[in-house]
This record gives structure tokens, sequence and C-alpha cells, in this order.
């Protein structure tokens, strides 16, 4: 253990540095030398993940994760819409979406293949996925849906009372639920029938401090560079002639890739409520951090921010949505339902480039 936490720690170090250096961002070492720390990076924080939910024990482990990560996507997001003013009126819309088709098809659905696959059929919670799923049915809506059909502003907007009442309904969902998640029903998100949790290793108070804090070096490693290695990730698609909307698609791949290989790795090791509490309570936290953080700033600076969807994307979500629920309504899951939310990623994907 000493070793990895060596390795660990000495990779975000020498990833901050580098970007602190003062090298030209555009050069090739530059980029080669990003994206080589940047998977490091992403390995470092689901292993400090690991260790700190084997001190703090289910679900906290996975909420620190999931909440550490959104705050600074948030950070991020703030930063650029602040930056860049009326360019980026979409950016936490896009950014949002993104991430809640990644995380429902691509995360949730190599969870239930992978997992599937190696252990023919898998029980968790139904009462969790319940919670979890109708919190985040309500604030998709609430910051997705209806400011596509709201009449005070003309487009996709909210007005200002709108976006207060938005704000709080997505802050008091996400105060529900991790109340339930880790108060009133915490059995509920507890993993069951995995038999292995003896093999859970003690670990210090020092050793988990140390990872509380390279966790959070490491996920702001990785989103920092990933927005750095944007414009090339965006040359390359312009070059491919590619929708530029592909390029806020990859990104946010890149930042949920920590909170994805630790759920896919949970799932592998036949505790799949780690998984679903992992990706799910990420979604959640996605939008449920993201979009009142966002709407304070832009009412501070009197800034617009679109938040609807248009229909093609409003339905793409419904499916995405639906099927979710459908695959995880009776506490057993396949292969099937991981393949069938594989291909509403892959329709995503095709349709953003073929719209």
């Amino acid at each position: 253990m000493r070793l990895l936490l060596q390795w660990t720690i000495i990779i975000p170090v020498l990833a901050w540095l580098l970007f602190f250096s003062g090298l030209i961002p555009g050069s090739d070492i530059f980029k080669l030398a990003a994206s080589v720390l940047l998977i490091f990076s992403v390995m470092s924080a689901v292993h400090h993940s690991e260790v700190i939910a084997q001190k703090v024990g289910e679900p906290y482990g996975t909420i620190i994760l999931a909440v550490s990560i959104t705050v600074i996507e948030v950070s991020i997001i703030i930063s650029l819409m602040v930056s860049n003013g009326g360019e980026a009126v979409s950016l936490a819309r896009d950014t949002v979406y993104a991430a809640t088709m990644l995380i429902l098809n691509g995360i949730v659905g190599l969870c239930l293949l992978i997992g599937g696959l190696k252990h023919h059929e898998q029980d968790f919670s139904k009462p969790s996925v319940t919670i979890a799923l109708v919190s985040l049915i309500s604030i998709i809506v609430f910051t997705l849906v209806f400011p596509t059909f709201t009449e005070s502003i003309k487009g996709n907007y909210y007005s200002t009372p709108q976006l207060i009442f938005a704000s709080v309904a997505c802050l008091v969902i996400y105060s529900c639920f991790l109340f339930a998640q880790t108060k009133r029903y915490r059995e509920y998100f507890v993993s069951i029938g995995d038999g292995q949790d003896a093999e859970d290793v003690e670990v210090s108070k020092w050793v988990f401090i140390t990872s509380l804090i390279f966790l959070i070096v490491s996920l702001g490693v990785v989103v920092l560079l990933a927005k750095t290695l944007s414009p090339t990730i965006e040359s390359i698609i312009v070059s491919n002639n590619l929708p530029q909307a592909l390029v806020g698609v990859i990104i946010a791949a890149i930042i949920l890739l920590p909170e994805g290989i630790a759920a896919i790795m949970a799932a592998r090791n036949n505790k799949l409520q780690t998984s679903l509490n992992l990706s799910l309570g990420s979604a959640l936290a996605s939008i449920g951090l993201t979009i009142p953080s966002v709407a304070l700033v832009c009412i501070i600076y009197d800034m617009k921010i679109i938040l609807g969807l248009d229909i093609k994307s409003i339905i793409l979500l419904g499916l995405s949505v639906f099927t979710v629920m459908l695959s995880l309504t009776n506490g057993k899951t396949n292969v099937v339902y991981g393949v069938v939310l594989l291909v509403n990623l892959a329709a995503f994907i095709f349709l953003m480039i073929y719209p």
C-alpha cells in the first residue's frame, strides 16, 4: 500500500508542477506529457477514492468522490462563464446534459454489462435505486425540460424567479437524497450479497487524510488537464469535419473517468450496489449542484443562461431515463440491460454527428 500511495501522490504533484510550469501548451511534448499524466491522475483518483471508501464505509465513500469531482467541475464551468460572458450561455446546460447521458447510458450500461458477463446476474437494493431515480427525474425536468416550454421569456430561458425556484428545488431534492442515503435509509444503500467485505484493510487516520487531500488534487488535475487539452481535441474534431458539440462530450467523458472506472471496478467485483450509488449519485450531484451554482453566478453578474434542451435531446434523455428505470426495476440485472443502455449512448453520439 505504501508503494501505491507513493506514486499516487507523486503523479498528481508532478502534474500540477507541469501545468503551472509556464510550458507552451501548444508544444507536442506538453500534450504528450499532459495526456500521460491525465491517465495516471485518473488512476490515482480511483485509488484514493477506494482508500477513503474503506475508511468511512458506504455510501460515504461514493458520495465523497461524486461531490468532489462535481464541485471542481462547477468551479471550472463558472470560471469559463465569467471569463467568456455571452459566448458561454449554454455551457452549463451542454455540460450537464452530456454528463447525464454518459452516466446513465455509458457508466451504468458498462456496469450492468461487465457485471452480468462475469457474475451472470447481480442483486442490488431496489429502494435505493427508486429513491435516486425519483430525485433525478424531478431535477432533470426542472432544469433541462421546463425551460423549453415556459412562456415568461422567449427561448430556452428561465426568468429570474423561475431560475431561483428551480435552483432551490434542486438543492432541496439533492439535500433530501443525501439525508436518505446517509441517515434515514442508509441501509438501502449498503452493498448486499457480496461476502467480500472480509478483505477490507484497516486504514489509518493519516492515510485517510492523505488520500482525501490527494483525491481533490488528482480530480483537479483531471479537470484542468482536460480543459487544457480541449483545443487539441477541438482541432482534431474540426479537421475531421465532426460537430463541435463532440468536444464537450469528450471533455465530460474525461472528467467522469475516475467515477466511471471506480463504478465499473465495483461491478466487476460483484458490488453492483456501490456502482449504482456512485453512478446515480454522480448524476444527481452533477445537476443538483451545478445548476444552482451557475444560477447564482448568472443572477449576480446579470448573465443569461440557456437551460432548455431541444425536442430531440429531450426525447433522447427521456429514453435514457425510462430505460434505466426499467432496467433497475426488480432488483436484479443481466447483460441485456447493459447492451440496451450502451446502444442508447451510441444513438446519442451518432445523432450528434448525423443530426
